[in-house]
């Protein structure tokens, strides 16, 4: 279609230079008269922050309006706040840096408190700023009051209100320091109107950051190596503290230099390859007992980067083998020894302090240990494949049942996936495929959900994808999960966001029928039908329609024979595109709605 040119005349040239004239005059007298509205926007800019998640309310109206004025700063619209939360969540993990959060005052800070929850039990480096209706109407009571510094205390790192106009840039760089320190987290800071409209007289200028690199003494590595150097069954946990200081090549120098087995705990980060012959996956996330089996093995254990444990329901007893030592490494100190005693615990940088430990360790071992460091990881290998392959083998036994298995859908997904493709995974039940047939290996490519709230899937993946513009992304959740957040399609759609979106549409919370088999076992109670309460599947979700409701391209994918063309269709579409693949699950529509309450 060709473009009509209307010809500029006179006149219009001279509307079009007043309206410049105008627009000039009328930036140079805000800049001359600056409020802070203005000045907190400067101040996110000159950290190098250009991405403001969030959902609009009335008393964020003024410095959401001055937006017009910093186009560097881009407002990722979306439909509530746990969504802001929780997309903002993805950005700061694939970037590592802070990211900030906008949301309304009380009834939006009540939406964000469990995405909250799952950013600080994650560490992720949220700086959330909330609005509120001005401090001199606090005495009043009126609509919206509410004890927001508070409500946001028990989620949040560190949580605060502006009270004085000559100080509200110094609070937002403490906020910003705070939240990237280790170990980070999300700050609140609430905003008032009458804060933000007063005039600014603070310089903007840079936040300043602590270095933490630091590594123990000598006499401290020099224990730890000995320690581990004479163990017969060295064991390593690691967590996200790992991949925080960029330490995976380090961990795996250590591990292999003892033999030893790795296990996460607490970790959502790619810590080391799952690839590696020594890594062995996560501990146990909901009960002790399921843990126990592992971190009972070792005679020496390294802990690095985490704590222990992170289950639901842990162990309140001793979870380590009787006379066995520990070595606990970690930039949180509070972390070290917070629930079992630890012979040796270093608060230092987890990259530079492995590197040493891994210099320290190769020069103390005899040869005879490193001989005896091999062996077990021959061993460790060999069974590790063994296990890959009655897996595999399980697999095929489900390869054509329908409905699917998500083994079957897995396979063919890592044929066709990009190499560099980044996976966002909340698939939970399902996820263990997922790392079977698409082993995660490179740092900053893996994120698992963390921290145990329900609906990061979809808008953490829209995170990731923000921050990784000119890759694949593919955000895996369960159907239970998806309708927490399924508004954040809107939001792909809204920034014209090429994200892939797969939802495990078993139809029922399949996570919770395998807890309560847990405690009917425990407990003595013979198995029977699991709550009706647990079972999506009346009426059915049609995940699909909802997503082209909101602009979204979809496709139902119920038999074995739809996998390959919708994957190659999900991946070849320009824009979102969601596949919603229909899994077997143990549900009863038809008992559903037979009796009361059910």
């Amino acid at each position: 279609m060709a473009l009509e040119v209307i010809p500029m005349t006179r006149r219009r040239y001279n509307s079009f230079q007043s309206y410049i004239r105008n627009e000039s005059s009328r930036k140079e007298q805000l800049m001359a008269n600056k409020t802070g509205r203005f000045a907190i926007l400067e101040q996110f800019l000159a950290d190098g922050i250009h991405y403001m998640f969030g959902n609009p309310g009335t008393s964020e109206e003024g410095f959401l309006d001055a937006l017009w004025d910093y186009p560097d700063l881009k407002y990722i619209l979306t439909l509530q706040e746990s969504v802001a939360v929780m997309a903002a969540d993805g950005y700061a993990r694939a970037t590592q840096k802070p990211a900030l959060v906008q949301i309304h005052s009380t009834p939006g800070l009540g939406n964000a408190i469990g995405a909250l929850y799952q950013a600080k039990r994650g560490h992720s480096p949220l700086v959330v700023i909330g609005g509120d209706a001005g401090i001199k109407y606090q005495a009043m009571d009126a609509q919206m009051a509410g004890d927001l510094v508070a409500f946001a205390k028990p989620v949040t790192k560190w949580s605060t209100m502006v009270m004085e106009p000559s100080s509200l840039l110094r609070v937002l760089r403490r906020a910003i320091k705070i939240a990237a320190t280790p170990p980070a987290g999300p700050v609140y800071v609430c905003v008032p109107v009458d804060i933000l409209d007063a005039p600014a007289v603070e310089e903007v200028r840079p936040t300043s950051f602590p270095s933490t690199k630091v590594v123990p003494d000598e006499a401290s590595l020099k224990t730890a190596a000995a320690l581990l150097a004479a163990a017969e069954k060295p064991m390593v946990f690691v967590g996200d503290g790992v991949a925080f200081s960029g330490a995976q090549d380090e961990l795996t120098r250590v591990a292999e230099l003892l033999g030893a087995e790795v296990w996460s705990a607490d970790a959502g980060e790619l810590n080391m390859s799952y690839a590696h012959p020594l890594y062995q996956g996560s501990t146990g996330h909901m009960f002790g007992y399921q843990s126990l089996p592992t971190t009972s093995k070792g005679d020496v254990n390294l802990v690095c980067g985490t704590y222990m444990l992170p289950e639901v329901f842990p162990e309140l007893g001793d979870i380590f083998k009787p006379g066995a030592k520990i070595i606990h490494i970690d930039l949180n100190a509070y972390e070290i020894a917070k629930n079992h005693p630890v012979d040796l615990g270093m608060v230092s940088d987890p990259k530079l302090t492995l590197a040493k430990l891994a210099a320290v360790l190769e020069a103390a071992m005899t040869t005879q240990q490193k001989e005896a460091a091999r062996a077990r990881t021959a061993e460790i290998a060999t069974a590790k494949r063994a296990k890959h392959e009655r897996e595999l083998e399980a697999d095929k036994q489900v390869w054509d049942t329908v409905p699917l298995h998500f083994s079957r859908f897995a396979e063919e997904l890592a044929a066709q996936l990009p190499k560099n493709a980044i996976i966002f995974d909340e698939a939970l039940t399902n996820s263990p495929p997922i790392t079977r047939y698409i082993p995660p290996s490179q740092p900053g490519h893996y994120f698992l959900t963390r921290g145990g709230s329900l609906g990061v899937g979809i808008p953490g993946a829209i995170g990731v994808k923000i921050a990784n513009p000119d890759k694949t992304v593919i955000g895996f959740s369960g159907d239970g999960g998806a309708m927490y957040t399924i508004q954040a399609l809107w939001s792909a759609v809204r920034h014209n966001l090429d994200v892939k979106f797969v939802i495990c549409n078993n139809r029922s919370y399949k996570l919770l029928q395998l807890n309560v088999l847990a405690y009917w076992r425990e407990r003595g109670i013979p198995q029977h039908d699991y709550p009706l309460s647990f079972d999506l599947s009346k009426p059915a979700i049609r995940f699909d329609d909802m997503a082209r409701s909101m602009g979204v391209e979809a496709v139902r994918v119920e038999k074995p024979e739809q996998i390959a063309p919708a994957i190659k269709r999900a991946l070849s579409h320009d824009g979102p595109f969601l596949i919603d693949l229909v899994l077997e699950g143990n549900v009863h529509p038809e008992m559903i709605g037979v009796r009361c309450g059910q």
